[in-house]
């Protein structure tokens, strides 16, 4: 297994917002937080599923606009011109808001650990938003997953997960762990890379919104809300196809797929 990999360690240097901006944002994070769970409750029990991905797209669009996160994206973004299905996204974990920007670029179904549902009202949206969530303390539940993954995928979902299995502070990758890249073999799906990087302007490391570490979740969302212009730069790597990957073993595929993502932050 390859071992974690120091990108940068530049001391963050990002503009602070002023009290009069603060209370602003934190009333739109409020009021869009509860137009939310009105969605999540009231239409999406009756919502087809191509209406829920909108909607969850046109949601958390909104709510990274409400903390006035920048998504920059490069490299090989999905077109919209060309719908996209069972296709399998990689990326590595900074924050909690990382969830939020690549939804706000493709509708995903993400796949996340079981400690999220009991997040306070962002683990019930969650929840409500179709995803696949894994119980790492039993080691029988990644087959489950895997199945269910495999299946999503064949009918047409585009997944997503974070092989980190943890978030860091965007100065390193942790090594990749390989057991769900099995249902994007299985599936013959199309595996994209993701390499997330949240950059000061000065072109160092944004450590300050990282959701890692003993930085609690109130912690990282109230460090978001003191930034001035916070970016968030989504870089997608060329699909991986099954005729590329059709000699590896998932193993292989997933170190090649996490010396990818590290080849690119380290530019």
């Amino acid at each position: 297994m390859i071992s974690s990999v120091t990108l940068q360690t530049t001391q963050p240097s990002a503009q602070q917002t002023n009290a009069l901006t603060r209370y602003f944002r934190v009333t739109r994070v409020v009021i869009h937080t509860c137009v939310g769970l009105l969605v999540a409750s009231a239409l999406f029990p009756f919502a087809g599923n191509q209406i829920k991905a909108r909607l969850i797209q046109w949601w958390c669009t909104g709510l990274l606009a409400a903390f006035n996160l920048q998504v920059k994206k490069t490299g090989a973004v999905p077109s919209g011109n060309t719908p996209l299905t069972s296709a399998m996204f990689v990326a590595n974990h900074i924050s909690w808001s990382d969830i939020h920007a690549l939804n706000s670029v493709i509708p995903l179904r993400f796949i996340a650990k079981s400690e999220i549902k009991n997040w306070p009202v962002f683990g019930f949206l969650v929840s409500k938003a179709n995803t696949l969530f894994i119980d790492r303390s039993k080691k029988q539940d990644a087959k489950r997953t895997i199945e269910v993954a495999h299946n999503s995928l064949q009918s047409g979902d585009n997944l997503c997960f974070f092989p980190e299995g943890t978030t860091t502070d965007g100065t390193e990758i942790k090594p990749f762990k390989s057991s769900l890249i099995q249902a994007a073999i299985l599936a013959q799906s199309y595996i994209y890379p993701v390499a997330l990087h949240y950059p000061n302007p000065d072109g160092s490391i944004n450590t300050k919104v990282a959701y890692a570490g003993d930085t609690s979740l109130a912690e990282s969302m109230r460090n978001m809300l003191l930034q001035k212009n916070p970016v968030i730069e989504l870089h997608f790597l060329a699909p991986i196809t099954p005729v590329e990957y059709a000699t590896m073993d998932r193993r292989t595929l997933t170190l090649h797929i996490e010396s990818l993502i590290r080849r690119q932050l380290m530019r």
